[in-house]
């Protein structure tokens, strides 16, 4: 079985010259779900997708000039893999010198490049979605400016969070301080956190601690947010939870994994200033 330090993160690798789909790579979701506590086999507790932003993509048409685009790839969060972030750029750089008859014959090859390493239905579409409008365009209450004493830092520690089970309400919340670490190559990933919930009253400063105590952990992007959804599911029993995160780019693509509720629809795709 594939492991994370099989593939080219931390690795030198060279510049792709020429159209290679084995350049993806694929890493089980399967182990980190099942230090979670989620078994094999089993329905997941969420719906989700992890929605991909490639700002550099380009290739040749079919009379040799280039084109250049941006692009929105989205992964259902229930495929056996997700898609290793150095090794989607490397696959979409060795794009740059291959030819396409049509926009649409382009479109063909990366959904089904990208759907053979998932395991599963990936959906593109050229462009982007909007800018976000900001905290005070219905982006959610922060809870950034919450003066607290801070000093956990890793591993997250989930006891930090509670709620208040005499109080139902429907919440919007927000941070940009959620920061992790590459469980390779230890650079560190910044993301905003958007969790909407209907249930008790959470409480916001031990979310923020909650929050902050992943800053020097190690974990995929798509991980951290599933821990996150998992956690605030078990300690704060909310009726309905959505959980997105959209972490700042890389190598010309950011993403931004959503896991909510079974049923719930997903939050409208939005990007942030950050991105």
């Amino acid at each position: 079985m594939s492991t994370p330090h099989d593939s080219s993160l931390g690795r030198e690798v060279a510049y792709p010259t020429g159209y290679d789909p084995t350049l993806l790579f694929p890493i089980p979701r399967a182990g980190a779900r099942a230090e979670l506590g989620l078994a094999g086999g089993a329905a997941l507790p969420f719906a989700g997708h992890d929605r991909w932003h490639a700002y550099e993509l380009g290739w040749l048409d079919g009379r040799g000039k280039p084109r250049a685009a941006a692009a929105t790839l989205q992964v259902p969060a229930s495929s056996p893999n997700l898609v290793e972030s150095k090794s989607l750029k490397l696959y979409l750089n060795s794009l740059n010198g291959a030819r396409f008859d049509s926009d649409d014959a382009l479109r063909a090859r990366i959904i089904e490049d990208l759907s053979a390493c998932a395991g599963a239905a990936v959906a593109f579409d050229f462009g982007l979605p909007p800018m976000a409008g900001g905290r005070d365009a219905g982006e959610g209450q922060s809870l950034d400016a919450i003066e607290a004493d801070f000093d956990a830092y890793g591993p997250p520690d989930a006891a930090y969070l509670s709620a208040d089970g005499e109080t139902t309400v429907d919440e919007y919340l927000r941070s940009d301080l959620l920061k992790s670490n590459c469980p390779v190559t230890g650079q560190p990933d910044w993301a905003s956190v958007h969790l909407r919930y209907r249930g008790p009253r959470i409480d916001r400063t031990g979310l923020l601690r909650y929050l902050v105590s992943f800053r020097e952990h190690a974990e995929f992007h798509e991980q951290c947010v599933e821990r996150i959804f998992l956690d605030v599911l078990q300690r704060c029993r909310p009726a309905s939870l959505s959980v997105e995160a959209r972490y700042t780019r890389r190598g010309g693509l950011d993403i931004n994994p959503w896991r909510g509720s079974v049923g719930m629809p997903p939050p409208p795709a939005l990007r942030d200033l950050r991105q």
